[in-house]
């Protein structure tokens, strides 16, 4: 079982681009781009609730489990 983010989804759906989003969240491009990509080990609560507010939505919009999958590497925003 892995968690997959689906951060690309909430984007589609509130019409926004990834690099307003890091802006307004406070974060580089790139590493909004590995947590899109599910290229980070974890992230911290403060990031995810500024996505969330950003995004006007909940953690469990943005995350998702895929069952049988393995976990991958990554590093931690």
């Amino acid at each position: 079982m892995r968690i997959v983010v689906t951060l690309d989804i909430m984007l589609a759906r509130r019409k926004m681009k990834a690099k307003d989003l890091a802006e307004r969240v406070g974060i580089t491009e790139a590493n909004l781009s590995l947590l899109r990509t599910g290229k980070v080990k974890g992230v911290r609560f403060e990031t995810l609730a500024k996505i969330c507010e950003a995004l006007q939505c909940k953690p469990a919009d943005l995350l998702d489990v895929e069952e049988g999958a393995a976990v991958g590497e990554g590093g931690d925003i």
